[in-house]
């Protein structure tokens, strides 16, 4: 699964990755969790002959998929993931697998190793091996209020994890590559059946595995420093420390901006 992540690059190199233009300013984002704004990549409206515009669009969203069908968001589980072998037979992923597929820039996502003996865990910081931006699969829905009012929601896709994630957990969020941007964002020629091929777990060894401290299980925790390598809990020796992982998220504010 995919519950924090981090998007470290500056608004310059995230354009220039995806061939955005126009982005607003942001800070590096360490802690990324749900209910927070995301930033997302959605294919653009069509081009006009000889326009130099970009293709793609750059949009926020909350993290945490509301299906427009919801009537209350406070009787509605939060959907921060959505299993990629079976969203698009899924009620709440299937419009959107077929119309509203995007991209989530990341530098990278957390995950907890959890020891079942002992209910402890470990973190780990898990980044591209070469380092750099990588897109997450996403789906986007808005989510309309009775009184009128839209919220630009998302999930992220995850898959099996690679052989040299799987120590750490069964599941990893699926890295869409660069030359598969386009299919992945063009819903009007590609159905789900034309993508299914992308939904797959990233090349082992394109990610390593980085353990941190349990700084990172806090929402608050925000700094540089909460990627820093640690040596791993040795869980046999019963250190006491972190039996819970990840804290969780308080309720969203509502402001969509990336800081």
């Amino acid at each position: 699964m995919c519950g924090r992540f981090s998007l470290l690059q500056s608004p310059g190199e995230v354009e220039a990755f995806f061939a955005l233009d126009g982005l607003e300013a942001f800070p590096p984002r360490y802690n990324i969790a749900p209910t927070q704004p995301i930033l997302t990549v959605t294919a653009g409206p069509p081009l006009e002959p000889g326009s130099n515009r970009p293709d793609r669009e750059a949009h926020l969203a909350r993290w945490g998929l509301l299906p427009s069908w919801v009537k209350d968001p406070k009787d509605f589980p939060l959907l921060i993931n959505a299993r990629s072998e079976t969203a698009a037979a899924k009620a709440s992923f299937r419009a959107a697998m077929r119309h509203r597929r995007v991209l989530i820039p990341a530098s990278g996502f957390y995950e907890w190793r959890r020891d079942k003996a002992t209910g402890r865990s470990q973190a780990y910081w898990v980044r591209p091996a070469d380092g750099g931006l990588v897109a997450f699969a996403g789906l986007a829905e808005t989510w309309s209020s009775p009184d009128g009012s839209e919220m630009d929601t998302a999930a992220i896709l995850t898959t099996n994890s690679s052989p040299s994630i799987a120590f750490i957990h069964d599941r990893m969020p699926v890295t869409i590559m660069p030359e598969d941007y386009s299919r992945w964002l063009d819903c009007r020629t590609q159905e789900p059946r034309h993508v299914r091929d992308l939904l797959v777990p990233a090349p082992d060894g394109f990610f390593e595995a980085v353990p941190v401290s349990d700084k990172v299980n806090k929402v608050a925790n925000t700094t540089p420093d909460i990627q820093d390598r640690v040596e791993p809990k040795d869980f046999a020796a019963g250190d006491g420390s972190d039996k819970t992982g990840p804290s969780k998220t308080p309720p969203d504010g509502g402001q969509m901006k990336l800081f």
